[in-house]
């Protein structure tokens, strides 16, 4: 590898300054090369000597990744016999880093990214979750205004070269061999399976990066793919993705392009999350919901299919589909050895047939629940408060969309209006106007609304002052989304309808907005999901007769869980995350809550070890058959980090347990057991 010369130097102010650059205008995009990681890269970690960093440091130095130090605020020093120093600066001065890794909680996270883009570190990697939305919106608002750092994160498992052995995050090491496949993810637990799934099949990876599982990623598919492209190690690429956003779409915009251009493109295969999604759910990951004009996840699908790329519905088939798609592009000779011995598996089948999407516009934001996402009527005084005409529809005028959410391409807010007068789509010609977060809507924007929404010469002029309150409201009380249907109205614009979702995160990680918090009303929630919150657990109700009950630790793995059991004939009664820390009484209360649904006949468990050990899942089963008195059977695949381990506990336990490796063969058994109940 050859390590990029990347200037340093130049200064911001505090406040979002301007930053430092050539005589030639460079923006962020000049960035992407600081994603070339290797055994060159200098690494330090914010928050050293906390207790995650140093475990995780111990680990990645062992691997041998090449850490030259760290900050922690108000302390020099030294930790694991290197130096600790007070700020990112001094660090940059005396370490001189090509890298920081930052192991700090989410309330602190924005303070410490921002001190290291300020000292200018090339490659910043946040890899806490709950950062607040309007924090990481500010962080993009300053990363726009410069060239010399690159954001990973937030919400990701961090970035990972095997070839290099370097690390800067918390993947589990294990999984990895040094080899020739890239992987770029926004699911943590759905990268580490195709990471296994890779090195099982002998093919090993080259760089894996982790988009994250955000609102709004520092980086993203195309930047990885761009990065992928140049890289002699890499001569194969995986894609996961799920719904939320439009960055699958882009990258299919991207590989078309590139197909063309190249004489031998390297082969692409994907795996995409949530095509049995609950509409309107935010499903574990904080980014995978839809917004106003954002693509289902069959309509992401069918646009990488459509550029060239080879889809498969489990991570567990990518290191079949990668060898075979190298061998039949004649990339087979070079990388990591090709052999397969220790493939446990023959070829799986690629993909099985799925509907077509429907239109890329989504209707379903009616029903979208967040935790704070508030009643319609609480949404109604929040606008009479300040002062706007709201009231209920009265059945006159015709509805009009007119909402502020997040623009995850700019990585901005923005306006999204729709002229639309069919109450049915009320999002079909969505149009997103983005705006900068720390500047506001312009005059110019303004006027583009109002003509995009079909407004008459009377009621335009009433246009400003709604938008610009609803900015104000959204900056203020950290809201995710602000969607309200209007009417024309003597000369005026009257709000008729509201459905607004604020941040939970704010209130979570900061205790900021305490106001909007209050405004939660947990009768309105079901008692199972509420209880399951309360112990740190993602669980979804899912509509229809679905009679498996499925426990899965990460966002990723339990979106595409349940839409791979529906590929094999089943029908999944619920998604439950038990998180990435997951402990066995995490696992036994999950047991708790699944039990509930009567519908259930039979639970289905799939874990990929990372940060949740094997040993530890098993344990929490064995648990919840002994404190529970389980009468249902359970079927249990354990995959990953002490998967060995975890597996001889489930065969050794002498209960009622249907072990596997396979997810094809754990699938079919729980499929058949819940059809025989």
């Amino acid at each position: 590898m050859i390590r990029q010369h990347l200037m340093r130097g130049g200064r911001v102010t505090k406040k979002h300054g301007s930053f430092s650059t050539s005589s030639r205008h460079l923006s962020y995009e000049d960035t992407i090369s600081n994603l070339k990681i290797g055994e060159h890269t200098r690494v330090i970690f914010q928050g050293f000597t906390g207790k995650q960093a140093t475990a995780n440091a111990k680990e990645s130095i062992a691997w041998g990744t090449n850490i030259v130090g760290g900050v922690t605020p108000k302390k020099n020093g030294e930790h694991l016999g290197l130096p600790v120093l007070p700020s990112v600066r001094e660090a940059m001065e005396k370490l001189k880093p090509d890298a920081t890794g930052i192991y700090v909680a989410a309330h602190q996270a924005p303070a410490a990214i921002e001190e290291a883009i300020e000292a200018e570190v090339p490659l910043i990697v946040a890899v806490a979750e709950h950062i607040p939305i309007h924090d990481i919106m500010r962080i993009h608002s300053m990363l726009k205004t410069q060239s010399k750092s690159r954001f990973v994160g937030a919400n990701a498992p961090g970035i990972i070269s095997a070839i290099g052995k370097c690390r800067i995050g918390f993947q589990p090491l294990p999984c990895f061999m040094p080899g020739r496949v890239g992987i770029v993810a926004k699911s943590g637990t759905l990268s580490y399976e195709a990471v296994a799934s890779t090195t099982r099949a002998g093919l090993g990876q080259s760089l894996c990066i982790g988009m994250g599982g955000d609102v709004l990623a520092g980086t993203n598919f195309v930047d990885a793919l761009k990065v992928f492209e140049h890289d002699d190690d890499t001569e194969g690429i995986i894609l996961i993705g799920e719904i939320g956003g439009e960055a699958e779409l882009k990258a299919a915009e991207w590989i078309k392009e590139y197909r063309k251009r190249s004489s031998n493109p390297k082969p692409i295969s994907a795996v995409i999350g949530g095509i049995h999604a609950a509409p309107g759910r935010v499903m574990g990951h904080a980014g995978a919901f839809t917004l106003p004009g954002e693509p289902d996840a069959l309509t992401k699908i069918k646009y990488l299919e459509d550029a060239g790329v080879t889809i498969v519905n489990h991570p567990e088939k990518l290191g079949d589909a990668m060898k075979k798609l190298l061998g039949n592009s004649g990339r087979a000779s070079s990388g990591a050895a090709t052999s397969g011995a220790s493939q446990r598996r023959g070829m799986h089948t690629m993909r099985r047939a799925r509907p077509i999407p429907g239109s890329v516009l989504r209707s379903d934001l009616a029903s979208q629940k967040r935790n704070l996402y508030i009643r319609e009527e609480l949404a109604q005084d929040l606008l009479r408060e300040r002062g706007f005409n709201a009231s209920k529809y009265s059945g006159k005028g015709t509805k009009r969309m007119l909402a502020v959410g997040v623009d995850r391409a700019n990585m901005s807010p923005c306006i999204i209006a729709s002229p639309a007068t069919n109450p049915e789509e009320p999002h079909a010609g969505a149009k997103k106007f983005p705006f900068e977060y720390q500047k506001g809507v312009d005059a110019s924007q303004i006027q583009q609304i109002a003509d995009h929404l079909q407004l008459s010469e009377s009621s335009k002029d009433a246009l400003p002052k709604l938008v610009n309150g609803l900015v104000k409201l959204f900056m203020e009380k950290e809201a995710f989304l602000l969607e309200t249907m209007l009417v024309e109205r003597l000369g005026d614009l009257k709000i008729v309808g509201a459905n607004f979702g604020f941040d939970d995160a704010a209130f979570r990680s900061t205790k900021r907005q305490a106001d909007i918090h209050a405004l939660r009303r947990i009768e309105d929630e079901d008692a199972q999901e509420v209880e399951a919150e309360n112990d740190g657990i993602v669980y979804i109700k899912l509509a229809g007769d679905g009679n498996i009950g499925t426990l899965v630790n990460g966002a990723g793995l339990a979106m595409n869980t349940v839409d791979a059991l529906a590929d094999a004939g089943g029908k999944a009664a619920n998604f439950l995350d038990t998180g990435g820390k997951a402990t066995s009484e995490t696992v036994k209360k999950s047991f708790q809550v699944i039990l509930q649904d009567p519908r259930v006949k039979v639970i289905f468990v799939n874990i990929f070890g990372g940060l949740t050990l094997g040993d530890m899942i098993a344990n929490g089963i064995l648990l919840a058959f002994n404190e529970l008195e389980m009468r249902l059977p359970v079927v249990v695949r354990i995959r990953g980090t002490n998967e060995e381990e975890g597996q001889k506990i489930i065969s050794e336990s002498g209960l009622p347990l249907h072990a596997y490796d396979d997810f094809e063969e754990a699938a079919a058994k729980a499929i058949e057991l819940a059809n025989n109940a």
